[in-house]
């Protein structure tokens, strides 16, 4: 599988990733054995950086990543995790409810402080079980999750502090690159207009429908060098499902406007002789500044269909016919 080079580091990341969040059981339980097949056949079809977080099942997809890749040869993969999160163990009728189906039994705290990203890191350490992590992203700050009052609180820690605490695990040779992970644009142009980065995962806001980074966040992208890891790319599953009853979209059921354009999006696509899913999984590698599409499931014969995706030739002219009626372009 061909890679992509990471801003301007040495890292470099084969152009389909694998991302953890379903292995930590998000919205549906993924029992280990299903984990562990999913991550080999994401290694014998080639995928070479995983991505994975704290907070996908409480540290469960981090277990399960660091139990896989420990036996592989340590400079044949990439790894990234996310800081900005700490746990702490609560009984588990306290256990908080994000979505994932049998996490481990913590609370969350949100600290993207100096002292809370170098806590992070070394918890994650000890999740995995590996002593090294290639990439970090500061998880989810911002206004889509925290709000507006809370977000000035966490964006001032990570200006007076976080942001160090990065800077200095890069010097040192600790990580090799760091960035953001994300669901929403402003931040990260909030965040790049003071402070250099090497990467953001952006979740959503770069994909066949919704095009909300390609006005500022894709300009000031190429010019920082700094690259873009695309999660989301069915947009919470509609591009795959198609608008079908229950659809979801930026992970609510969709309305008719989102219902409306992705029928016209599955003509086109049906005119053209391709599944529209193909063309989302496509679309955002077809931008240079892109170096990855993440790629998550909890289940090996999911993981191969989406990869089938990619061996469909659609020709370039096809994806102008999705804009400029069919897109989203507000939702920063």
């Amino acid at each position: 599988m061909e890679k992509r080079r990471i801003g301007r580091t040495a890292l470099e990341v084969t152009e389909v990733s694998f991302g953890g969040a379903a292995l930590g059981g998000l919205y549906r339980a993924c029992p280990r054995e299903a984990a562990m097949e999913t991550l080999q056949g994401a290694w014998d079809a080639g995928l070479r950086y995983f991505d994975t977080a704290p907070f996908y099942g409480f540290g469960l997809s981090e277990r399960r990543f660091g139990d896989f890749l420990r036996y592989k040869p340590r400079d044949s993969y990439v790894l990234s995790t996310k800081v900005g999160r700490l746990f702490r163990p609560v009984p588990e009728d306290q256990v908080p409810d994000h979505s994932y189906v049998d996490p481990l039994p913590f609370a969350v705290d949100y600290d993207y402080s100096y002292d809370g990203i170098m806590r992070s890191v070394d918890f994650s350490y000890a999740r995995l079980g590996l002593n090294k992590v290639d990439i970090l992203y500061v998880h989810d700050i911002g206004a889509y999750t925290h709000g507006i009052e809370k977000t000035k609180l966490h964006f001032r820690q990570l200006m007076d502090g976080g942001l160090k605490a990065l800077e200095e695990l890069k010097s040192s040779g600790a990580i090799s690159a760091y960035g953001l992970g994300v669901n929403e644009v402003k931040i990260c142009l909030d965040v790049m207009r003071r402070a250099p980065l090497d990467c953001i995962l952006l979740a959503s806001r770069y994909s066949l429908l919704d095009r909300s980074a390609e006005s500022e966040l894709l300009p000031l992208c190429r010019e920082r060098q700094t690259s873009l890891v695309i999660g989301g790319v069915f947009n919470s599953g509609i591009l795959a499902t198609g608008p079908v009853a229950g659809a979801h979209f930026d992970y609510m059921p969709a309305t008719e406007d989102i219902l409306h354009r992705v029928d016209t999006m599955e003509k086109i696509a049906g005119d053209g002789g391709y599944p529209l899913a193909a063309a989302a999984f496509q679309f955002p590698l077809r931008e240079p500044v892109v170096a990855t599409v993440l790629t998550g499931t909890a289940k090996a014969t999911n993981l191969t269909r989406n990869l089938e995706l990619l061996d469909l030739e659609i020709p370039e002219t096809e994806f102008a016919k999705y804009a400029p009626h069919t897109v989203v372009q507000h939702l920063a």
